[in-house]
């Protein structure tokens, strides 16, 4: 079998940064998927589990609701490596086209303090598994380092 895009990805030089994983069409729709890398593989820790888990309630909750994004978006989920999520969103789009919704996204994220969406026994199958206190950490660790002043080097994978 062939290797699926992005394994073949270098994943020795990525850094965090908003790239596009890959552009597919659907019917007659195109779609894009992001990835949105949170830490550098294989060089640091990657997230906690409960943290991940926490994000992706969040940021799902966030990106349906958002009267732009909302239709937009297919899928907000974690990659299995915890190093970051794939958004998957209807359009042809780049980078640029999300930056300022995952900057509104993470910075949301950073300073949410209340229920986290979805996590109850009725909801989710794994609710007890949810870290606020992690994610929030995660969310603005991301803002600071990445969101913030992104450059070019942060928003096309390296060769």
């Amino acid at each position: 079998m062939e290797k699926i895009a992005s394994f073949t990805v270098n994943h020795i030089d990525l850094e965090p940064g908003v790239y596009v994983s890959r552009r597919d069409t659907v019917g007659s729709e195109p779609v894009t998927t992001f990835d949105i890398r949170m830490t550098s593989p294989n060089d640091e820790p990657v997230m906690d589990t409960a943290a991940v888990h926490c994000l992706e309630h969040l940021g799902a909750t966030f990106l349906r609701n958002d009267p732009e994004w909302g239709p937009r978006t297919v899928y907000f989920g974690p990659m299995g490596c915890r190093t970051g999520f794939y958004l998957v969103a209807a359009g042809e789009l780049g980078p640029a086209d999300v930056l300022d919704v995952l900057t509104r996204l993470f910075t949301w994220a950073a300073s949410y303090d209340g229920p986290v969406p979805g996590a109850a026994p009725r909801d989710c199958g794994n609710y007890l598994d949810i870290n606020l206190p992690m994610a929030r950490w995660e969310a603005r660790r991301y803002l600071d380092r990445c969101l913030t002043g992104i450059d070019e080097a942060h928003t096309v994978y390296p060769a």
